[in-house]
């Protein structure tokens, strides 16, 4: 089964990750994208008490479409969630032997060397990697990733209110839980 992993902080899920997603299944031919939301990210400050909310979201946001999972994997964790760990456990659990596609925009691939253990980490990973606005990636010889050709796009926090009121399940749970402001 060809697979690509799609973790990331999701706070809140939108228009542009989903889109990364389809481009990702369509253009690598993948069987499955599979969304790992964060537990607590080790690069960002963020408000551990929404992690059950970003992972309720991103399962709302994906529902629809058969090609698109989510794995609890760093959600059960509680713990900071490091790509090192989550990878080896993907691995196993879909008995993978060659590298694991791993879906990851510009901003976060230009800091990859200072990751947890990034020399065993790209031993292990297929990077495929978005750009975004004013991101360039320069070096990285020895790691194994490639750069998208997928246009940019550029989604202000209003856009992503916007996306989020399309998807009337994922803004019906947003104004559940009185989280962000759409």
């Amino acid at each position: 089964m060809t697979i690509c992993i799609f973790p990331g902080t999701f706070n809140p899920i939108h228009e542009g990750h989903l889109k990364m997603a389809e481009f990702a299944l369509e253009k690598f031919k993948f069987e499955k994208i599979i969304f790992i939301p964060a537990y607590i990210p080790p690069h960002k400050e963020i408000d551990s008490s929404l992690s059950e909310h970003r992972y309720n979201m991103v399962k709302l946001a994906i529902e629809k479409n058969p090609k698109f999972e989510i794995s609890d994997i760093e959600y059960k964790n509680e713990g900071k969630s490091y790509s090192l760990i989550t990878v080896k456990k993907i691995m196993e659990q879909y008995c993978i032997k060659d590298r694991l596609n791993f879906i990851i925009g510009t901003d976060a691939f230009a800091k990859i060397e200072s990751w947890y253990k990034a020399e065993d980490l790209k031993k292990l990973v297929h990077f495929i990697v978005f750009p975004r606005k004013g991101d360039e990636i320069n070096g990285f010889k020895d790691w194994d990733w490639e750069l998208t050709d997928m246009n940019y796009i550029d989604i202000s926090s209003t856009e992503i209110r916007e996306g989020v009121k399309k998807n009337k399940d994922l803004e019906g749970y947003i104004k559940k839980y009185g989280l962000y402001k759409i």
